[in-house]
């Protein structure tokens, strides 16, 4: 439709809605970018252009608008880190990407830090390639760099180069082992007409009040497995258990324990970031794989899952004053 501008002798009209010599209403262009971060396909966001102002967005143009973004968002994964921040989750989140012609899968590496205010915060996003030893370290330096204090747990998956990297870097930290994967690696070992019995003897472990019952427990559990002729589910048992139960110690308070020995505040954000990759697919390259990632977990965490306090930080400053 037409547009009919007033004659005005002597005067310039401008329009109050759209700036002179704009084609498109800024607003409207910023919520088809937030649409797309939000997980709306680039096909799509073209469709929705066209139909509201006659023109086609296509991906490069939205490309070109996403450089503004993203420039806010390396502004955001580089801030500086204003707090001791106690408890710390880390873990990776796999997409596709090519890679030297081909596409392969690579990680993305994100941490989420509980800070001394009691609330949870994403305190680091970087792509982190295969979850080695050398992009752990890179990774934990970086946020170190960036002033990151303070830390009495790591609680991540089993990942050799994560916790090499935590023992050599935060050495006051202590690595907490995700219990929710630890079962699932021990009952991937046991046969189908075991599992409801090894499941409900691994629950009994995880329900014991003091770590030295625990690891007793375990020990009985590990024996019960080996007479079942479940051999390599004792072993990743025994092997395991040590580490997955440092939620336990006393240095630890009680109230806490059901929050900092699972990963799975971090497994939820994960999902939400899948959700997102999904519709893309595999990336041309790393640095559009890592924003579009950075993009999601800031929108995801944009509500109240940050402004709600997460835990109660006082009880773990008065177990540190008792331990003192």
């Amino acid at each position: 439709m037409a547009v009919r501008v007033p004659k005005l002798k002597g005067a310039v009209f401008e329009s109050a809605v759209i700036e002179r010599y704009r084609r498109r209403e800024e607003s409207v262009e910023e919520a088809l970018i937030d649409m797309y971060l939000a997980g709306v396909s680039t096909r799509r966001v073209d469709d929705i252009s066209q139909a509201l102002w006659g023109e086609r967005m296509p991906s490069q143009t939205l490309s070109d608008q996403l450089k503004k973004v993203y420039a806010q968002i390396d502004q955001w994964r580089e801030r500086p880190l204003s707090q001791p921040y106690p408890y710390v989750f880390m873990d990776g989140v796999w997409h596709k990407r090519s890679w030297g012609g081909a596409v392969e899968n690579v990680s993305v590496l994100v941490a989420i830090g509980i800070g001394m205010d009691g609330h949870r915060e994403v305190i680091g996003v970087a792509e982190g390639m295969k979850e080695d030893t050398q992009s752990w370290r890179s990774f934990v330096s970086s946020l170190i760099s960036r002033g990151l204090i303070g830390v009495r747990m790591v609680t991540g998956d089993r990942c050799a180069g994560l916790v090499s990297t935590v023992g050599e870097l935060l050495p006051e930290a202590r690595y907490q082992r995700c219990m929710v994967h630890f079962m699932r690696n021990v009952l991937a070992k046991v046969s189908p007409r075991h599992t409801r019995w090894a499941a409900d003897a691994l629950k009994a472990i995880f329900a014991m009040e003091s770590r030295g019952s625990a690891l007793t427990k375990a020990g009985q559990v590990a024996s019960e497995l080996e007479e079942r002729k479940l051999r390599e589910a004792a072993k990743c048992l025994r092997e395991g258990i040590d580490e997955t139960t440092t939620y336990l110690m006393e240095s630890y308070p009680v109230e806490h324990r059901r929050r900092i020995r699972t990963n799975n505040m971090i497994e939820r954000l994960n999902r939400e970031i899948r959700r997102r990759t999904r519709v893309v697919g595999s990336f041309p390259d790393g640095r559009s794989a890592l924003m579009l990632i950075s993009a999601r977990i800031r929108y995801v965490t944009a509500n109240d899952w940050s402004a709600r306090r997460y835990l109660d930080m006082s009880r773990l400053h008065d177990t540190i004053q008792e331990a003192s």
